[in-house]
């Protein structure tokens, strides 16, 4: 189980690791919390730090067009505070106050979506007991809350674009309650962190990582360049802030590399997330390979397979239904 705090750290990030906590414990390494916690906050510091230093070398070398004049043109850089005269509003009041207040309504959609998340959990654990007889190897009853809450989100957006014809659900102030509770969750995941769980295992926590982030940094500076047929740096620079951290920090790179969003990069971020984000990155793959290399424990070789399986498919795509030859760019 030690060689998925890469993905549950570095691709899903706090919220997938803090969400695997109850499977942690439940398959008997409690210490897995605490280093998946310590795997996504070095993902995130790495992937914002190593990112820009990857930024920088790209813009000295003219891989990447925009990074050069980043913070003239876009006044992003400093301590992170938006100019007076560049501050856009955060969201709109959809409801008279005198009958409710506009926040409240949304934060109950979000606990909606919730509640049909935790139904479905309860009726896949229910399913399963029907014939498990170890609890210990549960794989749909260990499945954990926040991918099944996804799916709830889901139910209701959709149930709201049916039938919300006057548009009472605001975008702007769902997705300030999307920044509140992670931000709210990445600070209290590390306020739980039991560094000594780290130490005690300092010296295989700090190989994985390391050669996580050199294989995240060998696809930016070598594969990327060779393989992806336009656009290559700007591809790969969010490509890497995803894989290091979370798909925010991908976004904030490629907001870097190319700030007026003049490459094709956005849209191919954008398009690959329809297929990336339900199976990695706190998907399903990632919710549950704990409960299946728990599983197969004493013969981890299904895993293996399933690995190299997905891995021959998208080759398969790449080479046969997609022939093409897909030369560096020119100059490079």
């Amino acid at each position: 189980m030690f060689g998925a705090l890469i993905p549950v750290g570095f691709e899903g990030g706090h919220g997938t690791a803090a969400g695997l906590a109850e499977v942690f414990i439940e398959k008997g390494w409690p210490d897995g919390v605490h280093l998946a916690l310590g795997s996504a906050t070095v993902g995130v510091v790495a992937g914002v730090s190593i990112g820009m230093a990857l930024i920088n070398w790209a813009a000295r070398k003219r891989y990447c067009r925009g990074a050069a004049e980043q913070c003239v043109t876009s006044g992003t850089c400093g301590d992170g505070i938006v100019p007076k005269e560049a501050r856009e509003s955060a969201g709109f009041l959809t409801f008279r106050s005198e009958s409710v207040e506009t926040l409240a309504v949304h934060l109950a959609v979000v606990a909606v979506a919730v509640l049909i998340g935790f139904g479905l959990k309860t009726g896949l654990k229910s399913i399963e007991g029907l014939w498990l007889s170890d609890p210990k190897n549960a794989i749909l009853g260990s499945f954990p809350l926040f991918p099944l809450a996804m799916l709830g989100g889901v139910v209701v957006q959709k149930l709201f674009d049916k039938f919300d014809h006057r548009g009472v659900l605001d975008r702007g102030t769902m997705q300030r309650l999307q920044g509140l509770a992670l931000d709210y969750l990445i600070v209290a995941a590390l306020a739980t962190l039991k560094i000594d769980a780290i130490i005690s295992n300092l010296a295989p926590f700090l190989i994985l990582m390391a050669a996580g982030i050199a294989w995240n940094v060998w696809c930016v500076v070598f594969l990327a360049r060779r393989r992806l047929p336009d656009a290559w740096f700007e591809r790969s620079i969010a490509e890497f802030g995803q894989s290091t951290g979370v798909t925010a920090t991908g976004i904030l790179l490629l907001r870097v590399a190319d700030p007026k969003l003049e490459t094709t990069a956005p849209d191919a971020f954008g398009y690959k997330q329809l297929l990336h984000e339900p199976f990695m990155g706190g998907g399903l793959w990632t919710s549950t390979v704990i409960p299946l290399l728990y599983l197969f424990r004493h013969n981890p070789w299904p895993i293996w397979w399933i690995t190299i399986g997905a891995l021959g498919i998208w080759l398969f795509v790449r080479f046969v239904l997609f022939r093409r030859t897909w030369a560096p760019e020119a100059g490079e």
